[in-house]
């Protein structure tokens, strides 16, 4: 793998702008990169050496019963509890408002003891209805892909391996509906493991998780087939192995994070364009980075062919980017890409020829043509930032605020209703995310503080007939509905890149948008979109297995193909 560049001593990264990256049809483009939070863990993963195994199975010839797997770190030692019970077919869903699964998880910090175990068997199945403790750092569920499962387990059971094209088709036999860490119903705070190397980048013990179950899923396919072919089952191929993930639905609950997180959704977006300037930056790119490069943009052309979906609107994007990835190629084979400055020349042509998904995935591809200039970026992901009203600031320094960062925002005429046709709010069974309409359903009195561009747009109004040198306190005490969009802004103004550039509640705001750019930076893609609001991806599909994390290759698994 190319591992170095050289870079001008002379020029800093010119950065893309929050008004160009943070806008919801880009983010909605966006794929994994070096800096995706499953690429980093399983680079920690090679680089400490740690070793995955199962470390006590006890389940029938059915894969029923539980097991414990544990991650033997350096300095600690992870354990994925797992718990798999026979469930009738009915009860299936992977709606969250299921109460019933296949199979339920707790990740244990530690070697669970017996008692650890029973205490968990009698609280993992029911997820949210249960109890749990300090050592509990993640919950988790999943159900089969029951087609995929019986068509592996029957395979190998008659001593056959399984339709390579349907394992890559669907790529996964386990999806979860849902990893739940960072306090929620009981389970450990994010303030227990901040501190730790290994989860110190957001969402590591999460996919940790994740991780461990895709190791756990593998094993248990080939138990069931064992079961029921004896001496004839075969063990799956691992090639066979590299290509199933873990699958995973996600839907409006996950969307709100973006905006109710802004300094730390400007390390990720900040980071990842930090990233993009400086391999911008690089005047002569060494011989192996350039190969480099053109062995990443053929595999992505194979992997963009490989990936179908029904949903018209990505379908007819995946149809353009396959074009136009092909055009690229006969660009960059008739050498027409200049000696000096390459990746520049690329990032400006697909930016001139192509469309956001081929312009997001060429940011991909040109990150992992230099490591060494992106990976320690790794380490600035996290954020301790505090929101606090400074009220110190004028309403003139609010006035000038808005002008330079919010102007999208300031432009917009929410006197046309289509501007606010929409609002967020809290389902009251589930205590899940939601959107509604808003003047045709009831609710939008109980609205979540999501409508960022019309508070901040009242705001201005607000301001604009005030003495520039009077206190924001004054205005504050006022108008107290306001406090939460001054806080933000202040916030912003030292996290850019941390506010969306678009009206969430415009009755043209696709929330699937949202939910495409944090799966990707959690490393998902092939996504698969079910209706503007929900996804499916797969997460881990391509990794290196449990027994392959010291291989040189580990974290060339980026854009994996079937073929």
């Amino acid at each position: 793998m190319a591992t170095d560049a050289r870079a001008s001593s002379t020029t800093e990264p010119v950065l893309r702008s929050p008004g160009e990256v943070m806008r919801l049809a880009r983010m909605g483009s966006a794929f994994p990169t070096r800096l995706s939070f499953m690429r980093i863990l399983i680079r920690r993963m090679h680089c400490e050496g740690w070793r995955i195994s199962p470390r006590e199975v006890e389940l029938d010839k059915h894969g029923f019963g539980h097991a414990v797997y544990e991650a033997v770190t350096p300095d600690r030692v992870y354990s994925l509890v797992a718990f798999s019970n026979a469930l009738d077919p009915e009860r299936r869903t992977d709606r969250v408002i299921a109460d019933a699964w296949d199979t339920t998880f707790t990740l244990f910090d530690g070697r669970p003891g017996a008692d650890d175990i029973e205490r968990l068997r009698a609280n993992t199945p029911k997820q949210e209805a249960g109890r749990f403790e300090p050592r509990d750092l993640v919950l988790s569920r999943a159900n089969k892909s029951v087609r995929l499962f019986e068509h592996v387990c029957d395979s190998l059971a008659r001593g056959v391996q399984p339709d390579r094209a349907l394992l890559g088709r669907i790529g996964y036999l386990m999806r979860t509906t849902a990893v739940y860490g960072n306090g929620k119903f009981g389970i450990a705070d994010r303030g227990r493991i901040r501190r730790r190397p290994e989860l110190a980048a957001p969402f590591q013990a999460e996919l940790l998780t994740v991780y461990l179950i895709r190791c756990f899923t593998l094993d248990l396919v080939e138990r069931v087939a064992r079961g029921r072919g004896g001496r004839d089952a075969l063990p799956l191929d691992r090639g066979l192995k590299r290509i199933l993930g873990i699958g995973n639905s996600t839907g409006l609950g996950m969307a709100p994070f973006l905006v109710t997180h802004p300094a730390l959704i400007h390390n990720w977006i900040h980071a990842r364009e930090l990233a993009l300037g400086r391999v911008l930056a690089v005047e002569t790119p060494a011989q192996e980075n350039i190969a480099r490069f053109t062995v990443l943009l053929a595999r992505a052309v194979k992997h963009v062919h490989e990936w179908d979906v029904d949903d018209e609107i990505q379908s007819a994007r995946i149809k353009a980017l396959r074009g136009e990835l092909n055009a690229l190629s006969t660009w960059l084979d008739e050498g027409k890409a200049p000696r000096r400055r390459p990746w520049r020349a690329i990032h400006r042509w697909t930016a001139d020829h192509c469309g956001l998904e081929a312009q997001e995935l060429v940011v991909s591809l040109l990150l992992e043509t230099c490591p060494s200039l992106v990976d320690s970026l790794e380490d600035g992901l996290s954020s301790e930032f505090v929101e606090e009203l400074d009220t110190s600031w004028t309403t003139g320094q609010v006035k000038r605020c808005l002008e330079t960062r919010y102007r999208w925002a300031i432009d917009t005429n929410f006197d046309d209703r289509a501007r606010e046709a929409l609002f967020w709010y809290t389902s009251e069974d589930k205590l899940e995310p939601r959107l509604g309409r808003r003047f045709d359903e009831p609710g939008a009195e109980r609205e979540m503080p999501l409508a960022i561009a019309r508070d901040v747009n009242t705001l201005y109004r607000l301001v604009a007939g005030t003495r520039d040198d009077e206190s924001i306190a004054a205005l504050a005490l006022r108008h107290p509905h306001m406090r939460h969009v001054l806080t933000r802004i202040q916030t912003v103004t030292g996290h850019p890149y941390g506010e969306i550039n678009d009206n969430l509640v415009d009755e043209s705001c696709r929330p699937i948008d949202l939910l495409r750019c944090k799966l990707a930076y959690f490393g998902a893609f092939k996504f698969d979109p079910r209706s503007d609001r929900w996804t499916r991806i797969t997460l881990y599909q391509g990794a290196p297995l449990a027994d392959e994390l010291d291989l040189d290759d580990a974290d060339d698994w980026c854009l994996a193909t079937v073929g």
